[in-house]
């Protein structure tokens, strides 16, 4: 399924979890372009982000530099996916958006029925906001809920309300967008399971196409390592695990199958730009601290919004690293990456010699890892990322 118009078409009619989505999405060229200003910083938050209300920068410099950015790539094949994350894309008005979108059509092309995303904050949208995102040419939008609860919702410092993403739902459909998402915060501590329910269903009586489900993880240096530090409660992980679970349990009712540890959609709805990243699919990357990945190279752009300014600005390719990759390893990473799909990756030679190291057969052993049909699988979703932590540790040589 090596002709990527024809496994696009199949994206739209594929169960999300179908492995020959997870094997198309492989073959995948996609570009992320990452739009760093929030209007303020949430207190869980790590990226790489500008707060506008500490730092004033210009939206027209940082998008001329990402335009400028877009014209120093290689020749890369058509897009079949573009995704716009931050930070928070909805800050930026349509126009710079519209231009962000136009650069990579030019340099790149796109393929028929390509996925334009982007990530919406509620507080933003407004109904002309998003009529103008489709002329200009966004297929997808993901819209930051986080939570149905008021209470949690000013625990995690967001400033919408439960009405405002209501309203965001209905007008992302009215405005005529393919695909709608939804993403939630599993697990803050002032959360009840009762409150987790509401919000679930809530979500559900909206019937959005994807709803993305993030555990509240305590990163160093935010505001809530801060707090935890001081002796506020940090998050429970098996509590987080029963939340996830009844989130699937009544999505599943309501057709949104899981097709990666995080994202769950129904069919036709899988995002695209998302199944290529953990198919290990090609990237491009644009704008501060974007990464990319093309087979046997990794880069990183600079994290710091006066250095990769000045760098595009000075006509250079903003990058903070590179890393090249053998066969071996690049192989490790698809297997790594793999296991956090719902589909599994395929048994190549690298999974095969992660399957016979003794902590591969203690997973298999606990019945969270799996052989089926040619392909690895994680059973538990929640536990994907310790089994993957294992795969890579594996040395290639051992591969």
């Amino acid at each position: 399924m090596n002709d990527r118009a024809t496994s696009a078409r199949l994206a739209e009619a594929l169960s999300p979890d179908d492995p020959r989505l997870a094997d198309a999405a492989h073959h995948w060229k996609s570009a992320y372009v990452h739009i760093p200003f929030c209007r303020r910083r949430c207190p869980y938050c790590d990226f790489a982000v500008v707060d506008e209300s500490v730092v004033t920068a210009s939206h027209d410099r940082y998008v001329d530099a990402v335009v400028a950015e877009i014209s120093m790539e290689d020749d890369f094949p058509a897009l079949d996916a573009v995704n716009l994350g931050g930070g928070t894309p909805s800050t930026l008005g349509p126009q710079h958006l519209a231009r962000i979108v136009d650069a990579l059509r030019d340099r790149f092309g796109l393929v028929d029925g390509a996925e334009v995303s982007l990530e919406v904050n509620p507080e933003d949208w407004t109904p002309d906001l998003g009529d103008q995102l489709v002329e200009a040419g966004f297929t997808r939008v993901s819209i930051g809920a986080q939570s149905f609860d008021g209470a949690i919702l000013g625990a995690l410092g967001r400033a919408h309300t439960a009405d405002q993403v209501e309203r965001t739902v209905e007008g992302a459909r009215s405005s005529g967008f393919r695909s709608i998402g939804v993403d939630l915060i599993i697990g803050h501590p002032a959360e009840s399971d009762a409150s987790w329910l509401r919000t679930v269903t809530h979500v559900m009586s909206l019937a959005p196409d994807h709803v993305s489900t993030y555990a509240l993880t305590v990163e160093p240096g935010t505001e809530l390592a801060r707090q935890v530090s001081a002796g506020a409660p940090a998050p429970d992980d098996d509590t987080q695990a029963d939340r996830y679970d009844i989130f699937t349990e009544l999505s599943s009712r309501h057709g949104i199958v899981r097709y990666e540890v995080s994202n769950h959609s129904r069919a036709g709805h899988a995002c695209r730009y998302n199944l290529a990243t953990w198919a290990h699919g090609e990237y491009l990357g644009f704008g501060m601290a974007a990464h990319d990945h093309r087979w046997g190279r990794r880069a990183r752009n600079h994290r710091r919004l006066d250095r990769y300014l000045d760098d595009v600005e000075g006509g250079r390719r903003p990058r903070l690293g590179a890393e090249s990759l053998d066969v071996r390893g690049q192989e490790r990473d698809r297997l790594m990456l793999g296991l956090r799909l719902a589909a599994g990756t395929p048994v190549t030679e690298t999974a095969a010699a992660f399957l016979e190291t003794p902590s591969a057969e203690r997973f298999r052993e606990a019945g969270i890892l799996a052989v089926r049909g040619g392909r690895v699988v994680v059973t538990e979703p929640m536990m994907a990322d310790a089994v993957a932590r294992e795969a890579l540790s594996v040395s290639p040589r051992d591969c």
